[in-house]
């Protein structure tokens, strides 16, 4: 079990990794390179988005700190908020971007239901917590 457990937090830790370099990469491409090329509304959802993407980029690292080293009672919240945030990270950011840089307006309904899955990954923590984790 525990070496399933911690191949499972290489790759949250895989996630957070790839997340964070996106929402430096972005951020800073946006600030630098886009200012004279978009408008402030498009600006600011890039921005929102690297925000958005680097904070949960944190709370991946937690989770997989937690799947490491949290024992049993923790892998099934914390397998959830994992995928909470994983989900999340990639939708709500994932549309802004899409949308500011290449106008893709039609995704701007994702990016609540990328919202929706952040909640469901601070619940799972919350679950977990109060050890309702078997």
């Amino acid at each position: 079990m525990w070496e399933t457990v911690n191949r499972t937090a290489r790759a949250w830790l895989l996630c957070a990794g790839v997340y964070g370099f996106f929402a430096v990469a972005l951020g800073a491409f946006a600030a630098h390179g886009l200012e004279s090329t978009l408008d402030a509304t498009r600006l600011g959802w890039i921005e929102t988005g690297a925000r958005y993407q680097a904070l949960h980029a944190l709370a991946l690292i937690g989770v997989a700190l937690l799947q490491a080293r949290g024992g049993s009672r923790l892998v099934r919240p914390v397998a959830v908020a994992g995928a909470g945030f994983a989900v999340g990270g990639l939708l709500f950011p994932g549309g802004l971007y899409l949308a500011a840089v290449l106008g893709w307006t039609f995704l701007i309904p994702v990016v609540p239901v990328g919202g929706g899955a952040f909640l469901i990954g601070w619940l799972a923590l919350i679950w977990a917590a109060l050890g309702r984790g078997s």
